[in-house]
């Protein structure tokens, strides 16, 4: 049975997931590295919507510094949170809404981000698959 006080903090958790994915569409928009990179557990892992599997805080650090700032695309990205399925209650499986959006036309990718909530209340990106969604 779900008490009035675990649908607050599930309330609260969903949000706090939200600000996140929001934080990462503010980092690539903005082509910020740090900012970006503040989202994630040390232990993290990333797989890029091209295959590209990185393990550990410090190869995704290197990869996104290496890419982010000079990325170039026409137009702006969005994201959006479509699904939340909590694990447990400090593991979510997030499904994200990933849209490129250009004159040339929009394409799209389908992140799944699986995060942690930390002992001080912050949820962080801790294993990452981003797929690009193919128009057939």
């Amino acid at each position: 049975m779900n008490t009035e006080a675990e649908s607050i903090t599930g309330q609260a958790d969903l949000k706090a997931i939200e600000d996140v994915v929001a934080t990462v569409e503010s980092t690539q928009r903005a082509k910020d590295p740090e900012g970006f990179l503040a989202l994630f557990h040390p232990d993290a892992l990333w797989t890029t919507g091209h295959g590209k599997v990185l393990i550990g805080l410090d190869a995704i650090a290197e990869f996104t510094r290496a890419v982010l700032p000079a990325a170039t695309w026409d137009g702006e990205v969005t994201y959006e949170v479509v699904h939340t399925q909590f694990l447990r209650p400090d593991v979510a499986a997030v499904k994200v809404r990933q849209v490129y959006h250009s004159p040339q036309g929009d394409t799209e990718g389908a992140p799944l981000y699986v995060m942690t909530r930390q002992d001080d209340g912050r949820w962080l990106l801790h294993a990452c698959q981003n797929t690009e969604v193919r128009a057939d």
